[in-house]
């Protein structure tokens, strides 16, 4: 599968940058984080060495003594048979949470030997750093891989022409025929999702019965990390919490409510197994502002939040909407009470860098805008619908008081802006940052 990760550019960046550091490549299991390196290596380098932690663990030996840099590097060359050399062989340390002093070794590469290039891969490696683990704090740098945004799921189907009109094009209203196109891709969007298997089997086969097994197996990969990986006593608890969370979403009001995963369930009890699936990438938390103004983080309610699925498809899977969903018209957007909606625009603004945190609001009485995020200058409330009903109580109610520069509605409604209020089709999200810009 011939494809695009946008997340490429960063790492080139990464590469070219005078004070580099040592890189962690945070994800979720099997959203393509392996692949990724693999191939910045191949494109970027002379060369690559590829080192998996989980299926050589006969490695652990040489971390367990002296981990300076020019040793280690001299015995994983010996070991593989050929020279790492300096700025020209990146070299991957992919599942790098099983070998916990190899993460610890990360800091001596970059005060010692800072000439070397180094990436580090590990689907649970927010995990691994609760269990007392020597981390290199200001010795690495960051980035994090995200399932197939829209933007890349229509590079996958080969539409960059597509997405080149629409970067240039500024704020003008589309052309039906154009409209409908993007309709349709946002549809089979819903149904496939992001997840790089569920793609992949999606352009070899455009098959909805092969993508969905995929998709399912990438469940049952998950399900079977929780006994593999988290502690023994909160594994049910777990279970429970993450089979809770399509219900959750399709509740009117979408604030979390333990009670909902279990009879008689307290917060308490279930604090550990949630903090375990947010560190693994699996699941995304929005907490809940009291007050528009910034920070906005000085106005979160602790105690009142929405979780939120990794990916929209794997969402759709363990919701039970079937893959045909898909021909009947808009409805897919309808169903569900605009949860998959929801997942998706929350997505898709995850993946903005220059969003950093995103949060919801509600009124004392029933008014709630959707998201907020705010850049370096402005709040923006973000109202989400799923079809091409307008009507924005919530949304007029939080401008009445809060009177932001610009509110953001995104819908299947026509590009326009009007009287300060932003209409961005959900197809355009990506666009999103082009947008406000202008």
């Amino acid at each position: 599968m011939l494809v695009k990760r946008l997340l490429m550019n960063e790492l080139i960046q990464w590469k070219n940058k005078h004070d580099r550091l040592p890189l962690i490549l945070k994800g979720a299991r099997q959203v393509g984080k392996t692949w990724l390196l693999n191939e910045f290596g191949r494109t970027a380098f002379d060369d690559v060495m590829y080192i998996n932690f989980e299926n050589a663990p006969g490695l652990k030996e040489i971390f367990d003594g002296d981990i300076s840099p020019h040793r280690i590097i001299d015995l994983l060359g010996a070991l593989h048979g050929k020279r790492i050399e300096p700025q020209k062989t990146l070299l991957i340390f992919d599942e790098v949470q099983e070998i916990p002093r190899a993460l610890t070794a990360l800091k001596y590469f970059a005060e010692a030997a800072p000439e070397y290039v180094i990436c580090c891969a590990g689907s649970l490696l927010g995990v691994a750093l609760h269990k007392g683990t020597s981390f290199p704090v200001g010795k690495v740098d960051y980035l994090t891989l995200q399932p197939f945004n829209f933007e890349e799921f229509l590079l996958a189907n080969d539409e960059s022409m597509l997405i080149e009109f629409i970067k240039g094009n500024g704020i003008h209203e589309l052309p039906q025929v154009m409209t409908e196109k993007f309709a349709d891709y946002l549809k089979l969007y819903f149904v496939v999702g992001g997840m790089p298997a569920a793609v992949a089997s999606w352009l070899n086969t455009r098959d909805f019965l092969v993508v969905e097994k995929r998709q399912r197996d990438i469940l049952e990969t998950y399900e079977n990390d929780f006994s593999k990986h988290a502690p023994k006593n909160i594994v049910p608890k777990l279970r429970h919490l993450w089979n809770s969370v399509p219900s959750q979403l399709a509740k009117e009001n979408k604030k979390f409510i333990y009670g909902l995963v279990r009879e008689g369930a307290r917060a308490r009890d279930y604090e550990e197994a949630m903090l375990w699936l947010l560190d693994s990438g699996l699941l995304r938390k929005v907490g809940r502002i009291t007050k528009s103004a910034m920070p906005l983080k000085a106005y979160e309610d602790l105690k009142a939040f929405k979780l939120y699925h990794l990916d929209v498809g794997l969402l759709r899977v363990m919701s039970e909407l079937p893959p045909d969903a898909i021909v009947d018209g808009i409805k897919i957007f309808e169903e569900f009470k605009g949860a998959l909606t929801e997942q998706y625009v929350l997505s898709e603004l995850a993946g903005k860098d220059f969003i950093r945190n995103i949060y919801y609001w509600t009124s004392e009485a029933t008014a709630e805008v959707d998201f907020v995020f705010a850049d370096n200058k402005d709040i923006y409330p973000v109202e989400v619908k799923a079809g091409e009903n307008l009507q924005s109580r919530s949304l007029r109610v939080y401008r009445d008081r809060y009177h932001p520069r610009l509110a953001i509605r995104t819908s299947l409604s026509n590009l326009r802006v009007d009287d300060g209020l932003l209409n961005i089709p959900l197809y355009l999200l990506f666009n999103i940052q082009g947008y406000l810009e202008q």
